[in-house]
């Protein structure tokens, strides 16, 4: 029976890692290779019950790991924001976010008590706010911050004149707005932080396709059903073709966040088949991303919708 795929990551032991939306698929996965590197893992989560089990699995894996369950629900600024209050007065130093959790095309449009909708605002501008509020803890680590994009932030575009999609939602078309501003912000934080040598890396990984529960079934998305896309993934990958597992659609976002020879600024992702699943290696950037001005565009519409602005730091 051949090996899972893995990669090499470096003794972790001593080191905090926070890991979004690691309650299951792809993020659990990606708990539990840092776990088993040593890291002490924090995992916020929307369903403590999802998030305790999760847990739980890690720990039957590596039963020597440190794991933290927090609530989290990324689609309140005002839940984010209690979480940030609670680790910065804790002061433990952050070295290594990763930024996984998302929600991927709800039928219809949907809107999260702060007014938002739940993609920009799941995807994107809680993301935005855990990691600016959280930056006097990313910088004393000099910690690594990899965001979670998608193959989808390589089409569409940033719906700058409607960001909220008051007027003719497309799940998709919005999905993959939400995931281009993510990565603008992304690639934004590394050079702000080279301006002002914070010190923080901040890269980005995309997954491939792999099953996972975002087009899966979730009545409280408005889904009552598995789409057929996720059903055929599902087969495709229990058959080993084309498409990758949890498990290896993880190693991306871990090398990207772990590895001493992953760079600031860079994107990494599966080097298989139109990149779809395989060991990670470094991607061509997506073109959506590339634009300084665009990243700039993209910080201050997020300090204007969610009114969290990042304050001058030491250096």
């Amino acid at each position: 029976m051949p090996q899972p795929l893995d990669i090499p990551v470096p003794d972790l032991t001593g080191k905090l890692a926070l890991v979004t939306g690691a309650s299951d698929g792809v993020g659990v996965e990606i708990a539990a290779r840092l776990a088993r590197a040593g890291a002490d893992i924090l995992m916020p989560v929307r369903n403590p019950q999802k998030g305790q089990a999760a847990a739980t699995q890690i720990a039957e894996r590596t039963p020597t790991s440190s794991i933290r369950v927090v609530p989290l629900d990324l689609a309140s600024l005002d839940s984010v924001a209690a979480l940030t209050a609670r680790l910065n007065d804790d002061g433990r130093p952050i070295d290594v976010l990763i930024a996984n959790a998302g929600v991927m095309s709800p039928p219809a449009r949907r809107l999260t008590a702060d007014g938002f909708e739940l993609q920009l605002a799941t995807n994107h501008l809680g993301h935005f706010a855990l990691i600016a509020q959280l930056l006097p803890l990313l910088v004393e680590a000099k910690a690594h911050v990899t965001s979670q994009v998608s193959i989808a932030a390589d089409q569409g575009a940033v719906n700058w004149d409607d960001p909220n999609w008051e007027h003719g939602y497309d799940p998709m078309k919005a999905y993959s707005s939400s995931k281009i501003a993510f990565g603008l912000f992304a690639m934004e934080l590394q050079r702000r932080s080279d301006a002002a040598a914070w010190g923080i890396r901040s890269n980005l990984s995309h997954p491939g396709v792999t099953p996972t529960n975002l087009l899966a079934a979730q009545p409280g998305m408005g889904r009552s059903a598995d789409t057929t896309a996720v059903k055929l993934i599902r087969a495709l990958s229990r058959r080993g073709i084309l498409f990758g597992t949890p498990s290896t659609a993880a190693l991306s976002a871990v090398y990207a966040a772990t590895s001493p020879d992953a760079q600031g600024g860079r994107l990494y992702g599966p080097k298989g088949f139109r990149h779809l699943s395989g060991l990670p290696a470094e991607q061509p950037m997506y073109s959506r991303l590339e634009s300084e001005a665009d990243g700039g565009r993209v910080w201050e519409l997020s300090e204007r919708l969610t009114g969290v602005r990042v304050a001058p730091l030491g250096r």
